[in-house]
């Protein structure tokens, strides 16, 4: 089983609700009979006014995310996936990638079809120049996967690191990561640092957590999106 993300990129002229219904209704329905699990985010109208993190680096934007699980990514067997992608939006970019679970969603298990609780942040990261793959890796996934469940609450955390691209022409990242927070965190800074009513606790995991994500993230080179998260198929773990 292999993991695939695609980055979409909407045709500005089509309106932002009537591109979340097509890729929600007929694009995953097609997903759906081709590929062994699907998760679809979208940024809708219940992410649009947080004041979560958001930073761009890629310019337009993607405006959504699709991620698969298919027997194999090779590119025959993903053939018929990429034409229903092409169907969705002008422009995509695909990347095979090695997916590790940190915190699995048991506290709101994502019901078929339905928006998963909260909302999920979904954060692409480039290789910063001044490390090597293997330093960078080190700092992300050895040292910071700990510091980013104790200093966030955070009730999903996904890593997944890029393998390659499978598009001509997509983005050099190296991995992306997903979390999904409480729906309180979108607008309450101390709500998605696990510090409510806790002014002192805030600043420390303020602290904590730019701290450790500077070890390994350059802020000009990444991509941080709030989205709707549906798993349109859940995959049976």
């Amino acid at each position: 089983m292999e993991k695939i993300i695609y980055a979409l990129w909407k045709d500005p002229a089509e309106d932002d609700a009537r591109f979340n219904a097509r890729l929600l209704g007929d694009i995953a329905a097609r997903l759906g009979e081709l590929a062994h699990a699907v998760r679809v985010n979208v940024q809708d109208d219940d992410v649009a006014t947080g004041s979560s993190p958001r930073m761009t680096s890629t310019r337009p934007q993607m405006d959504a995310v699709i991620q698969l699980w298919l027997p194999s990514a090779n590119d025959p067997e993903r053939a018929a996936t990429d034409a229903v992608i092409a169907d969705a939006a002008p422009r995509h970019a695909a990347w095979l990638v090695s997916e590790s679970t940190i915190i699995a969603n048991t506290q709101h298990p994502p019901a078929p079809g339905a928006r998963t609780e909260g909302f999920s942040q979904i954060v692409f990261l480039s290789l910063p120049p001044r490390l090597s793959h293997d330093g960078w890796r080190d700092a992300w996934q050895r040292q910071h996967s700990a510091v980013a469940v104790d200093t966030q609450s955070n009730f999903e955390y996904v890593q997944n690191l890029i393998i390659r691209p499978l598009s001509y022409g997509a983005p050099a990242y190296a991995a992306m990561v997903e979390e999904c927070f409480p729906a309180a965190a979108l607008t309450d800074e101390a709500v998605y640092f696990d510090a409510a009513g806790d002014a002192a606790r805030l600043a420390e995991n303020q602290r904590l957590m730019m701290e450790s994500c500077a070890r390994f993230i350059d802020f000009d080179r990444i991509d941080c999106i709030p989205t709707s998260q549906f798993d349109v198929r859940p995959f049976a773990r």
